[in-house]
């Protein structure tokens, strides 16, 4: 297969590369996974489906984001690369099932930045985000479209919460005051500490986790990698008090809470 179709793609910064050898590197990618998929090719890459390369898509797109995050832009090109694996990967597979062609990925993905840019492609003169869900909605052929864009459920709860509390500001419905953001926070979290059962609990400390999305977009910080640097952080101090407590000879299992609560903010105080 020849991918002749990069050769139309809108000219792109490519570092001195002509199109034509952008076009011919990717055949290359496409060919060296033919051939790791191929009789003689690696055992792990042969029997791999759609199913069993699910977790890998999401760890490549985290991987990017903490290269991202990180402002190394080796890294970056690196994961970037990983994800491209993915992309080719799944393609194959499909080509392999004969349910569509590495060819189609491509063209279908340019001809929706096409349809879904008209203010460049058309005759359109803005953009809007509510135009850009219309068109969605149009080409999916569905008779209704929501201004807030169409929930993906496969996306983690806080990044969910924040894309919706997103598109939801593109069209205005949106606190203009942080104060007012405070504010909810302050309230959602009353009403969590009134909440009567197990029902209004659920719900009340969901209200509280949405609001603080809310506040964590305001001061411009993404609360699911904000929530993952806690963690990170927890354990890293979890793993110190271990270390301490084994190198003066305690026996961790043998120690109650107070005493355990004493070693952790001794790690606390040596690590800030």
């Amino acid at each position: 297969m020849v991918f002749r179709i990069c050769i139309g793609l809108p000219k792109i910064l490519n570092l001195g590369r002509t199109k034509m050898e952008l076009g011919e590197k990717f055949e290359e990618l496409y060919n060296t996974m033919k051939q790791l998929r191929g009789p003689n090719g690696c055992e792990w890459d042969k029997v791999q489906t759609h199913e069993s390369l699910k977790s890998y898509v999401i760890e490549e797109a985290y991987e990017l984001v903490e290269a991202i995050d990180e402002k190394d832009s080796s890294k970056i090109k690196e994961e970037l690369g990983d994800i491209l694996l993915q992309v080719v990967f799944h393609s194959i597979i499909a080509e392999e099932n004969n349910q569509f062609s590495t060819f189609e990925v491509i063209e279908n993905l340019i001809q929706k930045l096409i349809r879904r840019h008209p203010h460049v492609f058309g005759s359109e003169k803005s953009y809007s985000y509510a135009r850009w869900e219309e068109i969605k909605a149009k080409e999916k052929g569905e008779k209704k479209y929501s201004r807030i864009g169409k929930m993906n459920k496969a996306l983690p709860a806080l990044s969910l919460a924040r894309r919706v509390q997103e598109n939801a500001a593109t069209v205005g419905f949106d606190w203009t005051d942080i104060n007012d953001v405070w504010n909810k926070v302050e309230e959602e979290f009353r009403e969590l500490k009134e909440a009567k059962n197990d029902e209004e609990i659920l719900e009340e400390f969901g209200d509280l986790l949405f609001a603080l999305v809310n506040l964590a977009r305001f001061l411009n910080i993404d609360a699911e990698y904000s929530l993952r640097k806690a963690t990170e952080k927890f354990v890293r101090r979890f793993q110190q008090m271990e270390e301490k407590i084994e190198s003066l000879g305690e026996d961790f299992e043998s120690l109650n809470l107070q005493e355990l609560d004493n070693f952790w903010n001794v790690v606390k105080k040596e690590e800030q």
